[in-house]
């Protein structure tokens, strides 16, 4: 059995014990491959320096809608330079979140599109945070004919008529380990609706941890869980989960790899 993390963030300083047995107890539960998704300019170095030693880690960059007030002058051009240095990176993560305490939807509006319209130059999928922001996410998505190169809404959290109008814009689904929870009906059911085509696991690690795990304690070794909890919702066989799902996430992240 092989299985792709399709969210984490290795690089998060909250880590303990080292990356090489956090890597190897991925590889004891058949994780293959992870993508480890880079936050803000203060971390994509980190990111940089994880993909480089270890292939199995594959790299994306972007500025996260929580770090937009921190950015620099020249964070889009700096993002651009390391999404040029890794030709199989990804854009992430980005999006939107209206949660936020300091409201600034207008300026997660346009980091986010400039975002969008660098992974479309640049031919590259992108990885996507979105919290009760679904009508702008949308409209932004939409007026930009979708995501011609493909990309993930990560940890998904919306509503089951959702689905077909983000699959419809090439946005596949990523389900974290909030559905190994029985009382999280909505996302169960939102994760037996979706078109397998468009179906992701993840762990969103060190964050989203299964029962009995710490929060900032999860690891990409708990994206098993995650395969196991979709196969019983969705009614079929852990095997075709992390079949379905791996190679989902090989054909969508994988690039020139």
């Amino acid at each position: 059995m092989t299985l792709f993390d399709s969210h984490c963030h290795l690089q998060d300083v909250r880590w303990v014990g080292g990356i090489d047995a956090i890597l190897a107890r991925a590889g004891a539960a058949g994780v293959e491959h992870m993508l480890c998704c880079g936050t803000s300019e203060s971390d994509w170095q980190a990111v940089a320096t994880l993909a480089r030693r270890h292939p199995q880690i594959i790299p994306a960059f972007g500025l996260h809608p929580w770090f937009i007030d921190k950015r620099s002058p020249d964070w889009l051009a700096e993002l651009e330079r390391m999404l040029r240095l890794f030709p199989s990176a990804s854009v992430g993560e980005i999006g939107l979140d209206h949660t936020v305490g300091e409201k600034n939807d207008a300026a997660q509006a346009d980091i986010f599109l400039a975002q969008l319209d660098l992974a479309r130059t640049l031919e590259r999928p992108v990885s996507i945070h979105c919290r009760t922001a679904w009508g702008d996410m949308l409209r932004i998505l939409s007026a930009r004919c979708g995501l011609p190169h493909g990309g993930a809404i990560h940890s998904f959290s919306g509503s089951p008529d959702l689905i077909p109008q983000l699959t419809g814009l090439k946005a596949s689904l990523s389900f974290s380990g909030s559905i190994i929870d029985d009382r999280n009906r909505r996302g169960r059911a939102c994760a037996a609706a979706a078109d397998e085509q468009y179906l992701l696991i993840e762990t969103d690690s060190p964050d989203i941890p299964p029962p009995g795990v710490e929060l900032g304690a999860n690891e990409p070794a708990n994206v098993r869980e995650v395969a196991r909890a979709l196969a019983e919702v969705r009614g079929c066989a852990l095997d075709s989960i992390a079949e379905r799902t791996s190679g989902n996430a090989l054909r969508l992240f994988a690039i020139n790899n």
